[in-house]
């Protein structure tokens, strides 16, 4: 597996403070050497788009050609579309692969009010922007929060997609409340990108073995902003701090039973968010689950602490899905 010594795993949230300390802040804003197959990964550059839905435009990577299977990848929250540019290329050779921003995160636009029909449709609108469906309905692939948009258009637009894979990904129930609403200030600007850069944290609090990728993920989460009336020129997260304030997640439980392709879960063995007894418990409730597989070492965001296990992983996943769609 990729790993290197003292890994400790890979998490969430930008703001939170780490026990660990800063991530990156031993670099100066420099970025940090880098493993030769993250270097031929970021060489496969995507094709970059904007797409509008419902009045606001989204971020569309794309890789592979058209006419291939399609797979979307879908990330967490807070995140942005290029925590899936190390992984994707992986799969642009035998697929079209896509993945977006989610409104009010990475360079997409933001909205007044966000729900989980919306950042379907996103979705939906991804597929067909970029030709994932040319071959056959295809996969998609949502990391953490991208499992809720994934769940609702696996309910309700099942005859657009093939399956789905969650990665360490689950369906919150309606009380709990996002653990990152509460912490730090985002709308707070730093006076250089190092000092944003030195910022940048994971939550739950661990390190990475991977600083490339932390790097990577850091520069795609932070933007320069001219002075204006919200403050001095500076750099700052693009990500909408309001959006949690003004997110409809309502109904989201219900979908596990209402979900009518199949569903693969990865999730992290050693994740804070998603245990082995709740992925039984998704697996009990979901009406067709043909994996449901756990990468060692892992925690929360597996594609920062094992990303090529996760590859392997996602590989075997979208041919069993693949291979259910053949035999019926």
């Amino acid at each position: 597996m990729a790993r290197r010594e003292g890994d400790k795993g890979g998490g969430g949230d930008p703001l939170a403070e780490s026990a660990g300390g800063s991530l990156l802040g031993r670099f100066g804003g420099e970025r940090p050497p880098a493993a030769a197959w993250f270097v031929d990964a970021l060489a496969i550059e995507p094709e970059r788009h904007r797409i509008a839905v419902s009045g606001t435009e989204i971020e569309l990577l794309t890789w592979g050609t058209l006419g291939q299977p399609g797979l979307l990848f879908l990330h967490g929250n807070g995140a942005h579309a290029d925590w899936w540019s190390f992984i994707a290329p992986f799969f642009a050779t035998d697929y079209r692969c896509a993945a977006i921003s989610w409104s009010g995160m990475g360079k997409s636009g933001w909205r007044a009010t966000y729900d989980i029909a919306t950042f379907a449709d996103e979705a939906l609108a991804a597929i067909d922007a970029a030709g994932l469906d040319t071959a056959s309905a295809p996969i998609l692939i949502g990391h953490s929060f991208g499992g809720m948009p994934l769940m609702y258009v696996g309910a309700h637009q099942s005859d657009r997609i093939a399956g789905g894979i969650m990665v360490d990904s689950f369906v919150p129930p309606p009380d709990r409340k996002p653990r990152w609403t509460s912490r730090g200030s985002p709308t707070r600007r730093y006076a250089s990108e190092a000092e944003i850069l030195e910022r940048y944290r994971f939550a739950p609090e661990q390190t990475s073995a991977w600083p490339e990728i932390v790097d990577h993920i850091a520069r795609g989460s932070t933007r320069y902003t001219e002075a204006d009336s919200d403050g001095p020129p500076g750099w700052t997260w693009r990500f909408d701090p309001g959006l949690w304030a003004h997110m409809d997640r309502s109904g989201v439980d219900a979908l596990v039973e209402e979900v009518r392709v199949p569903i693969a879960l990865i999730y992290g063995a050693e994740s804070a968010l998603v245990s082995a007894a709740s992925v039984a418990a998704m697996r009990r409730r979901l009406p067709h689950c043909p994996i449901a597989v756990a990468i060692p070492h892992a925690r929360h965001h597996v594609m920062v602490d094992e990303p090529i296990a996760l590859v392997a992983a996602l590989r075997v996943a979208v041919q069993a899905i693949t291979a259910l769609g053949n035999a019926s």
